[in-house]
């Protein structure tokens, strides 16, 4: 039971996607400055007494296509959730658009809008052109971070937490837990702060946000870059009534994030996240060696070994 769902996991798009990262990984080679690891949610380029964040997010075309108003919403909320998730606060936006006519842009641009005053981050320039034979958009973001979480710092006996908001529905057509379009905008807010208070207070330096390869995928991510392997509890992940484990597991949350936090944090850090009513639960550990492995009752798989695949191909 439990080896099948995980070969399902394997298989997944999400999971295949992130493993897509190694052209990049392969064809950009070693980083420009040692000073910027790559591989994190953001480039954290330090500055001063704290980092800029710089990141960016191309948005998929078959949401632009079927669903541009969401697909405007969620190239801001993508990027907004990048800088959260390394401890920072975003500064502003600025997006490059391509589409076949002014006309085709319009609901890509109210999505954006509402998106941008949901969370109250400007946008703030970019580029347009509205004679291209298709339409396409991505986003890039700036933000500053006092002390940063990354997903470096993950060590051997680190308690794993998922902290996700589970007051939300599916989009009817992708693997997205919508909690953001029709949430109050200064809770989206207070929620979200929360991640720079966690760095801040130095109660947790090591975290990534739940991006499309789900908290699976995610968690593959995080191991790799911080070198370790991991034990995930499938029995302790916050699930939404109605909603199969599978189906979870690779789903994109708009607000979800997975810590790796030292024991003696762990209480605090819940207690921050549950006083806004939001899920925070001990999913799992971190370990030494290569395998991330998967446990359900009184079974347990070996999900992924890095000593036999990279994910991304990127690593400390």
């Amino acid at each position: 039971m439990l080896g099948t769902l995980a070969e399902k996991l394997r298989q997944s798009l999400g999971i295949l996607h992130k493993q897509d990262i190694q052209i990049a990984a392969k064809g950009l080679g070693e980083a420009w400055n040692e000073a910027i690891l790559l591989g994190d949610d953001c480039a954290a380029i330090p500055d001063g007494d704290g980092f800029l964040l710089l990141a960016a997010e191309g948005m998929l075309p078959q949401l632009i296509a079927t669903d541009p108003w969401f697909a405007g919403w969620c190239a801001i909320m993508v990027n907004v959730s990048d800088i959260y998730s390394m401890g920072g606060k975003p500064i502003a936006v600025v997006d490059t658009l391509w589409s076949e006519s002014p006309d085709s842009i319009s609901e890509l641009l109210a999505g954006m809008k509402a998106a941008s005053s949901a969370y109250q981050v400007p946008i703030v320039g970019g580029h347009t052109n509205c004679r291209s034979s298709y339409n396409a958009l991505s986003v890039a973001i700036l933000g500053r971070a006092q002390k940063l979480l990354t997903s470096f710092n993950a060590q051997p006996d680190d308690l794993l937490l998922v902290a996700i908001d589970l007051r939300g529905q599916f989009h009817p057509d992708y693997p997205f837990w919508n909690t953001a379009t029709n949430a109050d905008p200064s809770q989206l807010q207070k929620n979200l702060a929360i991640l720079p208070q966690l760095a801040e207070a130095e109660l947790c330096d090591t975290a990534k946000d739940i991006s499309m390869g789900g908290i699976i995928g995610t968690l593959l991510m995080l191991t790799e870059t911080s070198n370790c392997g991991a034990v995930l509890d499938l029995d302790k992940i916050p699930l939404p009534v109605h909603t199969s484990l599978e189906r979870w597991l690779i789903s994109f949350p708009s607000y979800g994030f997975l810590l790796s936090v030292r024991p003696v944090h762990v209480q605090a850090v819940q207690s921050l996240f549950q006083s806004q009513d939001l899920a925070c639960a001990v999913v799992g550990t971190i370990q030494t060696g290569t395998k991330i492995i998967l446990k359900s009752q009184n079974e347990s798989v070996v999900f992924w070994d890095f000593a036999q695949d990279l994910l991304t191909g990127f690593s400390k």
